[in-house]
C-alpha cells in the first residue's frame, strides 16, 4: 500500500451508505412517490427542479416518506463497532447524507451504541442543496470543524462522493463489496470491502503513543525489504537488537555515523546518502546501514512508513542493505531525526587515508557549495522565500537540488586514480568548516582562491534574503578531492565525462593546519561558523 502519508484529525462517513442497511425497494417506492427518475439520486431530482414551489412542495413530501422509512431502518453490520473504535482514537466524526436532518436523527434511534452525541458533525440535504457543487460538502465539513481538507478520512460507497471529496484535498476510502484495483488507483487513496477494514487505516493515520514503534507496525514495515546479501548473519526482526556481518579476512571494514536533524521533507534519502558519502571518501563500497527513527509524538504510522520506504528507496538505488535499527515515538524529539550508521568495505591496499595528501596536491571540489542546505531550505522554507521575492521556478530549481547529495559516483571515479590521495565530503558548517577537517586531517595547510569556488545564483540569492554566508551552509553533495599534480587536469576530465561539475579551487601547501585564503591575489580572511548558518531559521 504506497499511499502519500496522512495525518487525520477526523473520519466523515457517508451515512446511507455505510452505516445503514439499504432497502433497494423502499428506496424505488420513495423516488416514484415524489416523481423522481429510477436512474437520478433524489439530491439531483431536487436540484434540477426550476420551480421553487414545487421542489418545496417535494422536499417536505419526502421528508415525511423518509421519516417513516428511518422508523423501520436498521444499521449495517459492524457499524456500531467501527464508530466505538474511531471514537477511541480522539478524532472528530461528521455523518454526510442525501435525507434530511429529521430522518438521520429518527434512524440514529434504531441503533443501540451509537447515538446522536457521537457526531460532530451531521450535513443533510439542506447544506448539500445548499451548496450546489459537491466537492465543496467536504470543504464546508472540514470550515465547520476547524480542519484542513486534508485532515479529514472520507468514506464513501458511491463513486461520484468519493471523486468530488478526493478533489476537496480529503483522504479518500472508497467501501465496495468487489474492489478494483484501477477503480481505486483513479478515484480514491484506499479501498475496503469491509467496514472493519477502516481501522487499519484509521491506525496509519491517527498519532502513535510514546514509545518503540509498536512490533505488528515494524513486522510490517519490514516485510516490505528484501535480505538477499549472504553476509547478514542476522536481518532486522522483532527482538532483534543487533546485525551480525560477515567480513572477510583481506577486508578492511570502514564505519561511519551521522544523524539527520535539519531536514524533515526527504529524511529518509538523506540519511542514506549522507552516511554513504563519508564511507565513499575513503573509497570503500557502502555496503550496510543501521538507522535510529526517532519521531515526535503526535507522529502518524503512515508518516513513519513514508521514511521507512524513502529509506528502502534509496538502499536499493546504491546497493546498501538496511540491516538494523531502532524506531521509537518520543518526547525528546520536536521533528524527526534518524540517526544512521553505515560500514563499507575495501581492501587495505587501497584504502584513501587523509593522511596522505601532500605538498602540492590540487584542491578539487565537485558540483558548487551549499547543495544540500540550499536543498533544504528551499524545501522547508519555500513559502518564507516567495514571500521575500524569489519565484516558483528558482525555488523548485532549488528543492531539485535533493537529487545531487550523493558524492558517491565522482567518489568512484577518484578511487580509481593512484593520484588520489584524499578525499572529504562537505557536510555541516559548509565548505569553510569542512577545508579546516581536511587541512587539520591530513596535517597540511591548504591555499585557497576565493574567486573561484562556485557558488550557484540561487544559493547566492538565498543567502542575501535569510543573511546566510554559504561558505558555512550544510553542503553535502559537494566532494573535496585532493590529487597529485600530475594527475589533476586527467582526473577532472574523467569527472566531467561522467556529467559532474568540478572546480579546481586551491592547493595543498606547507605542513601544519589552517587556510590560506587568497582573493585578487592577496590575503583574505578566511570565514569560521561555531554552528552551520542554516541554524538560524531553525
Amino acid at each position: 500500500m504506497k499511499n502519500k502519508p496522512i495525518n487525520i484529525k477526523a473520519v466523515i462517513l457517508h451515512f446511507d451508505e455505510l452505516l445503514q442497511q439499504t432497502d433497494e425497494e423502499e428506496t424505488a417506492s420513495i423516488k416514484h412517490a415524489i416523481g423522481c427518475p429510477s436512474e437520478s439520486s433524489l439530491l439531483e431530482f431536487i436540484r434540477s427542479l426550476q420551480d421553487l414551489s414545487r421542489q418545496k412542495k417535494i422536499i417536505s413530501d419526502l421528508e415525511h416518506l423518509e421519516i417513516k422509512a428511518a422508523a423501520k431502518s436498521r444499521p449495517n453490520a459492524d457499524a456500531e463497532a467501527m464508530i466505538q473504535i474511531l471514537r477511541s482514537k480522539d478524532l472528530k466524526l461528521g455523518l454526510l447524507s442525501d435525507r434530511g436532518q429529521a430522518s438521520i436523527r429518527r434512524a440514529l434511534t434504531n441503533f443501540k451504541t451509537i447515538r446522536l452525541s457521537d457526531f460532530d458533525l451531521i450535513i443533510g440535504r439542506d447544506e448539500m442543496l445548499e451548496h450546489n457543487a459537491a466537492a465543496n460538502v467536504v470543504v464546508l465539513a472540514a470550515e465547520k470543524m476547524s480542519l484542513a481538507p486534508n485532515q479529514i478520512l472520507a468514506v464513501c460507497e458511491d463513486e461520484t462522493n468519493i471523486r468530488a471529496a478526493k478533489a476537496s484535498g480529503a483522504v479518500t476510502v472508497f467501501f465496495s463489496k468487489h474492489p478494483d484495483v484501477q477503480q481505486r488507483k483513479a478515484v480514491c487513496d484506499y479501498t475496503i470491502s469491509n467496514l472493519m477494514e477502516l481501522k487499519k487505516i484509521v491506525r496509519m493515520g491517527t498519532p502513535l503513543p510514546t514509545g518503540k514503534l509498536p512490533n505488528e507496525l515494524l513486522r510490517e514495515f519490514l516485510d516490505d525489504f528484501r535480505f538477499d546479501d549472504p553476509s547478514i548473519l542476522i536481518n532486522p526482526g522483532i527482538g532483534e537488537d543487533i546485525a551480525a556481518v560477515d567480513v572477510e579476512a583481506d577486508q578492511v571494514l570502514v564505519l561511519k555515523s551521522d544523524p539527520i536533524t535539519f531536514a524533515t521533507d526527504a529524511i529518509g534519502q538523506y540519511a542514506v546518502l549522507i552516511n554513504a558519502n563519508d564511507i565513499a571518501t575513503s573509497g570503500a563500497i557502502p555496503k550496510w546501514l543501521l538507522t535510529t527513527l526517532l519521531f515526535p509524538y503526535g507522529v502518524t504510522a503512515s508518516e513513519i512508513r513514508q521514511v521507512v520506504n524513502e529509506l528502502k528507496e534509496f538502499c536499493q538505488q546504491w546497493d546498501i542493505t538496511l540491516c538494523g535499527g531502532h524506531t521509537e515515538i518520543t518526547d525528546a524529539v520536536s521533528r524527526p531525526v534518524v540517526a544512521g550508521m553505515m560500514a563499507g568495505t575495501i581492501t587495505k591496499s587501497n584504502l584513501i587515508d587523509k593522511r596522505n595528501m601532500n605538498i602540492g596536491d590540487k584542491v578539487l571540489l565537485t558540483k558548487k557549495v551549499a547543495v544540500e542546505g540550499t536543498a533544504i531550505i528551499a524545501r522547508e522554507f519555500g513559502e518564507r522565500l516567495k514571500s521575500l521575492g524569489m519565484s516558483d521556478a528558482e525555488i523548485d530549481k532549488c528543492c531539485a537540488f535533493l537529487s545531487y547529495i550523493s558524492v558517491i559516483p565522482e567518489a568512484k571515479i577518484a578511487a580509481q586514480f593512484s593520484e588520489t590521495n584524499a578525499m572529504h565530503d562537505i557536510t555541516e558548517g559548509g565548505l569553510a568548516t569542512a577545508l579546516e577537517e581536511l587541512s587539520i586531517a591530513g596535517g597540511h595547510r591548504i591555499r585557497i582562491d576565493m574567486e573561484t569556488i562556485p557558488l550557484f545564483p540561487e544559493t547566492q540569492k538565498i543567502g542575501r534574503l535569510f543573511d546566510i554566508d554559504p561558505l558555512g551552509l550544510i553542503g553535502s553533495g559537494s566532494l573535496l578531492i585532493c590529487c597529485q599534480k600530475k594527475g589533476y587536469r586527467s582526473l577532472m576530465a574523467a569527472i566531467c565525462d561522467a556529467g559532474i561539475e568540478v572546480t579546481c579551487i586551491g592547493e595543498v601547501i606547507e605542513k601544519g593546519q589552517g587556510i590560506d585564503a587568497r582573493k585578487h591575489k592577496k590575503q583574505a580572511d578566511w570565514p569560521c561558523f561555531e554552528v552551520d548558518e542554516i541554524t538560524k531559521l531553525f
